[in-house]
């Protein structure tokens, strides 16, 4: 979802709403040494067509070879059945694989964490997939399995018809693996970090970074939590709601509107928390109905 908060109604030539493309996102996670947890965020390159200069979890659009059965046989510790019952939602098979495929390789492209892999994650075969090489192929060359069993889906997000780019991502929650590091891919994202949710909020009330409204409500939520157990627990607990915001001008302000807004045509709240993201001065806040 970009940032913007402007724009005439994205339509085809038939005047109807484009569609939005499946994409995965996947906010890694890991335990503090002090207590509590922190989140791993990337900077979009000032110049990409995508929230560009955002912080944002490491995440793309689904490939079509995200879905091949040939793919899934590279995958371990989850059957089909089980992954399509953690979205909640009715897919077919072949985008319930693309999905959870789709989440690994966009984490291994742009955080350099490759869920599955014994040790650090191998630099050159990192450089390769980013180079356009088939994923699929360099893990067979590598011997390499992806371990899904822990990647848990955390909440659904549908961009607003009035963008002209729009997606239908799923966020996934995951561990890092505890002999790898993070890193950015120096290309799409220029910089990345470790944060606590809360120290990332703070960072963006400050001006320091820029957060798109899925990743601060993501964040916001999260900072809720008392550990990275607790959080994917409470993944494990529940089905992964469905956000598809409306834009709207409250005055002259653009804002973002949740379910359980009364803008919003769907009545009951999802999320904990406010009910609209409004743009003020260049930067997204949360805010009460009546702010």
């Amino acid at each position: 979802m970009e940032g913007r908060g402007q724009g005439m109604l994205a339509s085809d030539a038939d005047g109807a709403a484009i569609a939005p493309r499946d994409a995965a996102t996947v906010l890694l996670l890991r335990d503090h040494v002090e207590g509590g947890f922190e989140i791993y965020l990337v900077r979009r390159h000032a110049k990409s067509g995508f929230m560009a200069g955002a912080h944002v979890f490491p995440g793309g659009k689904v490939d079509a070879a995200d879905g091949r059965p040939s793919m899934w046989e590279r995958v371990l510790g989850l059957e089909v059945a089980q992954a399509r019952e953690r979205l909640g939602e009715s897919l077919p098979d072949e985008r319930v694989r693309a999905l959870f495929v789709a989440a690994a390789r966009e984490t291994f492209e742009e955080a350099g964490v490759l869920l599955g892999a014994h040790g650090p994650a191998p630099k050159a075969l990192r450089e390769r997939a980013n180079a356009g090489e088939s994923f699929e192929a360099l893990l067979v060359e590598a011997g390499i399995r992806l371990s899904l069993g822990e990647l848990w889906p955390y909440s659904r997000w549908i961009t607003p018809e009035a963008e002209p780019r729009r997606y239908d991502a799923r966020f996934f929650l995951a561990r890092v693996p505890r002999e790898q590091r993070a890193a950015p891919d120096l290309m799409e994202t220029t910089a990345g970090a470790w944060m606590k949710p809360r120290e990332a909020l703070d960072a963006a009330s400050r001006g320091e970074i820029a957060l798109p409204p899925p990743t601060l409500r993501s964040l916001e939520n999260l900072a809720l939590e008392p550990s990275a157990e607790r959080a994917i627990e409470r993944a494990r607990e529940r089905r992964p709601p469905v956000i598809a915001p409306r834009l709207v001008m409250a005055g002259q302000v653009p804002t973002i509107v949740l379910p359980g807004d009364p803008e919003h045509p769907i009545s009951r709240a999802v999320l904990p928390g406010s009910t609209r993201i409004a743009l003020v001065d260049g930067r997204w806040v949360s805010q009460d109905v009546d702010s």
